[in-house]
């Protein structure tokens, strides 16, 4: 089970990393933030076909859904590499391009478990499962992008804004996500006893609180931090932002994982 989480959970990390690294702008950004980055890709999703290889199949009907994972994670390790390459000669427009390729190998690694729920329901877990990635490539981008001013300096701060508004419009898009999910998986249980749900809802406040209001309140507050401008100061803040996340989307997937519906 374990292994199966953490391939998701990977491939969700890499979809949002490469979604928020696509849209940052390679006039304003050198050319070594893509390339050093993508190695970071390469090492996540080396680290997923290895769990996807590694992992004992749930039945013999899903066997092709393990094996499929691990190819995709083969091949998005491998875009990453020759991306990281195509980078050292500032090639943006190409480079540009395979990062939407990672992207794009890494949405059919979290689709393809999907592909054997009921329409309704995959279709709610899909949404969730997209909105998280992109929740956490947001925040994990503009960290890593906070962290890279130490190295340059003299960039621009609008990329940096650009990734703080990515973030607030998506943890908005995530909160009605599972905000809907949540009311329609208590509407599924009327009768369900009120010890049992009180359990269950201190989990799901763990990970509203730490994965949601407090991802928005830090997003705000280094908005904030950016005014004066400080990107030492904001880049602590989004530090504690990429903890905060972590927590409420890992904590959402193990709650998501046993209901019809995202939490």
């Amino acid at each position: 089970m374990f292994s199966h989480l953490l391939v998701e959970f990977l491939f969700r990390l890499t979809f949002g990393i490469a979604a928020a690294m696509a849209v940052t702008s390679s006039r304003q950004v050198t050319s070594g933030f893509f390339r050093v980055h993508l190695w970071v890709l390469m090492g996540l999703q080396t680290l997923a076909a290895l769990a996807a290889y590694a992992a004992s199949p749930r039945a013999t009907t899903t066997v092709w859904i393990q094996n499929g994972q691990c190819w995709l994670a083969v091949a998005a390790a491998v875009l990453s590499y020759v991306g990281a390459v195509i980078w050292l000669y500032d090639r943006a427009v190409l480079g540009k391009t395979i990062i939407v390729a990672i992207a794009a190998c890494s949405v059919a690694g979290i689709a393809l478990p999907l592909s054997i729920r009921a329409a309704p329901e995959g279709a709610w877990h899909l949404a969730g499962n997209l909105t998280s990635g992109l929740l956490l490539g947001a925040v994990t981008t503009a960290m890593l992008l906070g962290h890279w001013y130490l190295n340059t300096p003299t960039m621009q701060i609008a990329p940096l804004r650009r990734l703080l508004m990515l973030l607030a419009v998506v943890v908005v898009a995530r909160a009605l996500v599972c905000g809907a999910g949540l009311g329609l998986e208590i509407g599924m249980h009327p009768q369900a006893p009120l010890a049992s749900w009180s359990r269950w809802m201190v989990f799901v406040a763990l990970r509203w609180l730490a994965g949601l209001v407090g991802v928005g309140f830090l997003a705000g507050l280094t908005w904030q931090t950016l005014k004066i401008p400080n990107t030492q100061s904001a880049t602590g803040i989004l530090y504690a932002a990429v903890v905060l996340a972590f927590i409420g989307e890992l904590m959402s997937q193990i709650l998501s994982s046993a209901t019809h519906y995202p939490v």
